[in-house]
């Protein structure tokens, strides 16, 4: 018997919630699960997998603690404390993955760290794809989840306490997208992670129904996960949105999200999320590629780099423009974001030059184009779409 992958993903952050609610040493529970979870993947494919995993884990993990504590002289008062204490015999029913969220992104923590740290407690990411999610070297990375780490050790912060909310839709949103569209490895998504990113939304969404922006994030995610099925071929390969099937798409997270930001969207005030969760909306009630209404998404996306700095979001406020006004005008904005160090060397901006290059008729250009960003993704299936693509242009230089 193997250990699904899977499972062990979900019930890690639980099991360190746990731990943090009891110990409270975020560094020092962060290793007993690990220990934990290496125990599991030694012993569940030789004995079966336990009645209840999550228990199991907890409980291997809580005397991984108690030899910690036992071992750490300067933490002798704790250790008389809680050392002659037996492993908690009931584990308590609560799922701690929303507490470890909030407390991950609490005030002792500057966004950055808070947003790097959650991801990968609370996420599972590894450090390279945390750091290539903020356009950084991975040991950067390693580095600012290190001292994050030892930050919550030193602040005294109580487990549970409430962090910032603006915090915590950012790490979501984070998750969500390296889900939905994974930075590294051989699949193009990682759907587990994006369904979490949704589950833990919608919790905060239970938690603040007012909040206008946690409505906004959750229907951007229903509205953007809507075309999952239909984003990828049985073998894996990327379909672009223009030429998915979309009777593939999931009608009813369409609804649900069109229904979340049409209910948010009068009350405001309006954020960012709800903007993409408009401009999806958009993009999910269109029958046909040629039925995308791209003038109004053009204004949506005015209105949204007015919100934010965020290159990505000029990458794609270029492509809406080209749809509108031309692929000549949309190449003049890309010359000016090519100096945005933020995107520079980044594959998407190779990807949307060769995309509008194809649409003025310079096929030679964008094949060059297609072949730097395939070199520059980490993504195999995205490399192999867009070495397609580079193939495809080069034919067409071919025969005229």
């Amino acid at each position: 018997m193997s250990v699904p992958e899977d499972l062990l993903r979900d019930l890690a952050p639980q099991v360190l919630g746990a731990l943090l609610r009891r110990y409270d040493d975020f560094a020092a529970a962060e290793d007993a699960v690990q220990d934990a979870l290496l125990a599991a993947a030694e012993q569940w494919p030789r004995d079966g997998l336990p009645d209840y995993p999550r228990g199991w884990l907890i409980q291997v993990a809580s005397r991984r603690m108690l030899d910690h504590l036992r071992s750490e002289q300067a933490r002798r008062r704790r250790e008389d404390a809680h050392a002659t204490e037996p492993p908690p015999p009931d584990v308590p029913d609560q799922d701690d993955t929303l507490a470890l969220l909030f407390m991950c992104c609490h005030p002792a923590l500057k966004p950055p760290a808070a947003i790097a740290l959650t991801l990968r407690a609370v996420g599972g990411l590894t450090t390279a794809e945390i750091a290539n999610a903020f356009l950084i070297p991975e040991a950067t990375m390693g580095q600012r989840i290190s001292r994050a780490k030892l930050k919550i050790k030193e602040s005294g912060v109580p487990f549970g306490q409430t962090g910032d909310l603006a915090t915590v839709l950012h790490v979501l949103y984070l998750m969500f997208n390296e889900g939905y569209a994974s930075s590294v490895g051989p699949d193009l998504q990682r759907r587990d992670l994006a369904a979490e990113a949704i589950r833990l939304t919608r919790a905060v969404h239970a938690l603040r129904p007012d909040e206008s922006e946690v409505a906004g994030l959750l229907a951007l995610m229903l509205l953007t996960d809507a075309r999952r099925d239909a984003r990828t071929t049985a073998d894996g390969t990327l379909v672009p949105l223009t030429e998915q099937d979309r009777t593939r798409w999931d009608h009813e997270e369409i609804a649900e999200g069109v229904a979340l930001i049409t209910a948010t969207l009068p009350v405001g005030p309006l954020g960012p999320y709800q903007v993409q969760a408009a401009i999806n909306a958009v993009h999910d009630e269109a029958k046909t590629a040629d039925d995308t209404d791209w003038p109004q998404l053009l204004a949506l996306y005015g209105v949204l780099r007015g919100m934010s700095d965020n290159p990505m979001v000029a990458l794609n406020h270029a492509v809406a423009f080209a749809m509108v006004h031309g692929p000549a005008a949309a190449l003049d904005l890309l010359t000016t974001l090519a100096a945005d160090r933020r995107v520079a060397g980044h594959h998407r901006l190779h990807a949307v030059r060769a995309h509008l290059l194809e649409m003025a008729g310079d096929n030679a250009a964008a094949a060059e184009e297609y072949r730097t960003a395939a070199r520059r993704t980490t993504n195999l299936p995205e490399q192999h779409y867009l070495t397609i693509r580079a193939a495809k242009a080069t034919a067409a230089v071919s025969e005229v």
